[in-house]
């Protein structure tokens, strides 16, 4: 697996919560299940007990992006930390799934999980994800979109470290309301532009009377 993969899911859990729209998906143990994407088995041992737990994790790894977006570099490493250290994992060469044209197998890096319930295994791997992440390419590669009232989390991966939203749907919106923005500015001005020659007109008679 690939350290992207690993690290979207951190992305996932926090997305699924927006707190300026008052949304929140992770309200039942079939949304904590859908979080683990095609890792089934993981997702089997989902309780519902796992769902306050996911929402526990959620709130600390929403910090870490928080901290991350806000340029306090120290605190997003701190908290990742934290984290690391209660849900750990073990690097492990695996072969399973991929193969080579001669059939045999394409080894890769896996992060293998001991977890005691399916939040420390899910924890564990968004954590250490995230950790890869931040450690090869920055801390100011964790952001949160700026498109209000998004604020979806995200890891940017363009090459000039530009982006700001979490989603061209995003994007657009947000290049959409700064058009208007202008346009409501631009017709401001000439309204009060339009109103101030008229004054300037009659001051200027009465000074010649």
């Amino acid at each position: 697996m690939e350290l992207a993969y690993y690290s979207d899911y951190a992305v996932r859990l926090v997305n699924s919560e927006e707190p300026a729209r008052g949304k929140d998906s992770l309200t039942s143990v079939e949304a904590v299940r859908d979080l683990f994407g095609g890792n089934s088995s993981a997702a089997r041992r989902a309780t519902d007990a796992d769902v306050t737990r996911f929402r526990s994790v959620r709130g600390r790894l929403r910090a870490v992006f928080e901290a991350a977006d806000g340029g306090n570099e120290t605190l997003a490493v701190d908290l990742l930390n934290s984290l690391l250290l209660e849900f750990p994992v073990s690097p492990q060469i695996s072969g399973h799934d991929y193969r080579d044209d001669d059939g045999r197998p394409l080894w890769h890096m896996h992060l293998a999980d001991h977890p005691s319930n399916a939040t420390a295994g899910y924890a564990a791997i968004a954590a250490m994800g995230l950790a890869f992440h931040l450690t090869e390419y920055g801390v100011d590669r964790l952001g949160l979109c700026e498109a209000s009232p998004c604020r979806n989390a995200f890891l940017d991966t363009s090459t000039n470290r530009s982006r700001r939203y979490c989603s061209d749907r995003c994007a657009t919106r947000a290049n959409v309301a700064a058009y208007r923005a202008r346009k409501r500015l631009e017709a401001d001005r000439s309204d009060s532009t339009g109103l101030a020659a008229p004054a300037t007109q009659r001051t200027t008679a009465t000074g010649d009377r």
